[in-house]
């Protein structure tokens, strides 16, 4: 049967359940019916909507609204619309790219420096500054809604002795988003609120290492780690990075270690994925050595090519990972909110240490997170932004390629807010950076990532803050650097 002539396209009887729904817009009730019968498969893969003109006269809706329902879904990625051709169901739904595929082989888990550290002052939009999200992207009216409506709701307890492991309805909205994309079933109370990733590594340093205590960390790897675990007097062990992640053998040398830092989802910087094997060897050292294994999952929301394993915690039979992760890099950069999920025996001395350093996300922006992840606003923010990144990503690659062919590797371009490129061997990543800047590109060389490791010269390129034009400009004026010249 030709696809237009889907028996889908005849068959879409008034969804009273969602039109009727009280304090529910014809809109959103029309939008919520669509996807909810896209995601049954009752509009499978393929399948095309009828016009808006009969489905608003089926439904007895305007066509203007049925227009801007179907505008809705072609942003998050659900319908494809072509002009001449009309609504389709897109061969593969977004959720496929959100949750987490644990995979049959894999466990279930149990119920219930000299480097610099930071991006500071570098100014968004720059290309190719990494790890930053579009904020452009963030939906502020619908956000300034629910915090108005989650500020009016909130009770003085709330306001004046707020839980020191953070707003309660937050935690519970995380730990449910946790359980639907991440495959990780934790309780509320394994959750505490914190500023982002950086605050959590620092309450797990005060609390966690003392003086002269073993971290491992990742080789190259995220610089502000062994900065804020050196503070406390730690003593860094570099663990070498292959292309299944971090090398679980060179572990296995340090079992006295306390602690070992991983960004399994995406790794910092290389973009690599840890294989299933290597994080079950992971898990089985730390219950071995009796050490903690920090997960930090700052980017695995935004997968191009798959659903993204499961998180590490989400394997962790032995209570030994300490996950955090952060709205920061979801969102915006300037919320300053992120959380961990915490093993049982670090819960009482880590929110000792939060009480006596100070409580620092506010209870308001607590609050209006939790009313707008209720309201299913942070999924759809990441669909939106999944399909707008990979849209640049995807440009990028192609621009390179048509600049630049053969002058170049790319990896790690598989998800995340950056890839890395490689240059020709023998190449000087920093001169090359150092020319790069004098067009106006901020690239970051891979030598500012690495310890001892000693890898061949490579620059990070982050995308996803940069319009689809400034990626087209930035790309071409890169493909010009990376023709034939003397960088040494």
């Amino acid at each position: 049967m030709p696809r237009g002539k889907s028996p889908h396209t005849l068959d879409l009887p008034r969804p009273t359940s969602w039109l009727d729904k009280a304090g529910v817009s014809k809109q959103d009730g029309a939008y919520e019916a669509l996807r909810s019968a896209i995601l049954t498969k009752l509009l499978p893969a393929g399948s095309r909507l009828p016009s808006s003109r009969t489905l608003a006269e089926r439904w007895e809706l305007s066509r203007g609204t049925i227009e801007t329902v179907f505008d809705r879904l072609h942003a998050e990625a659900y319908v494809t619309r072509v002009p001449g051709s009309g609504t389709h169901v897109c061969a593969v739904v977004p959720e496929r790219f959100l949750m987490a595929e644990a995979g049959d082989a894999i466990p279930a888990g149990p119920a219930a420096q000299p480097a610099p550290v930071s991006d500071t002052g570098v100014r968004d939009g720059l290309p190719f500054v990494a790890r930053r999200a579009d904020a452009s992207l963030f939906a502020v009216a619908a956000w300034s809604k629910c915090a108005t409506r989650a500020l009016a709701a909130a009770t003085p307890e709330q306001l004046c002795s707020a839980d020191p492991a953070g707003a309660l309805p937050l935690r519970q909205q995380v730990a449910d988003y946790l359980a639907k994309y991440r495959g990780i079933r934790c309780d509320p109370q394994d959750i505490i609120v914190t500023t982002g990733i950086r605050h959590a590594l620092d309450l797990l340093a005060r609390s966690v290492v003392r003086d002269g205590d073993k971290v491992c960390l990742e080789d190259p790897g995220y610089p502000a780690a062994r900065a804020l675990f050196g503070l406390c007097g730690a003593v860094p062990v570099d663990i070498p990075v292959d292309a299944e992640g971090i090398d679980c053998a060179a572990l296995r040398l340090h079992g006295d270690a306390r602690l070992a830092y991983v960004t399994p989802a995406h790794q910092s910087p290389l973009g690599v994925t840890m294989s299933v094997t290597r994080r079950l060897a992971l898990l089985e050292w730390a219950n071995d050595s009796g050490a903690w294994v920090v997960e930090d999952d700052y980017d695995s929301e935004f997968n191009y090519q798959s659903a993204p394993l499961a998180a590490l915690k989400a394997l962790d039979q032995y209570q030994r990972v300490i996950y955090c992760g952060s709205f920061n890099k979801t969102l915006f950069a300037g919320l300053r909110v992120g959380f961990m999920v915490l093993p049982p025996a670090l819960r009482a001395p880590l929110l000792r240490t939060l009480q006596l350093t100070g409580r620092s996300v506010g209870i308001t922006e607590q609050l209006a997170l939790a009313a707008w992840m209720e309201e299913g606003a942070f999924v759809r923010h990441l669909r939106q932004a999944r399909l707008a990144y990979k849209e640049r990503r995807d440009l990028l690659l192609a621009c390179l390629e048509q600049f630049a062919p053969g002058r170049y590797t790319i990896s790690g371009q598989q998800a995340g807010f950056h890839c890395v490129l490689w240059l020709a061997p023998g190449g000087d990543e920093r001169a090359f950076c150092a020319r790069a800047a004098q067009d106006g590109l901020a690239l970051q060389p891979l030598g500012d990532f690495c310890h001892g490791a000693q890898l061949a010269p490579a620059v990070l390129l982050g995308y996803t803050a940069l319009s689809l034009a400034q990626v087209r400009h930035a790309a071409q004026k890169l493909g010009r650097l990376l023709l034939p010249v003397d960088y040494a």
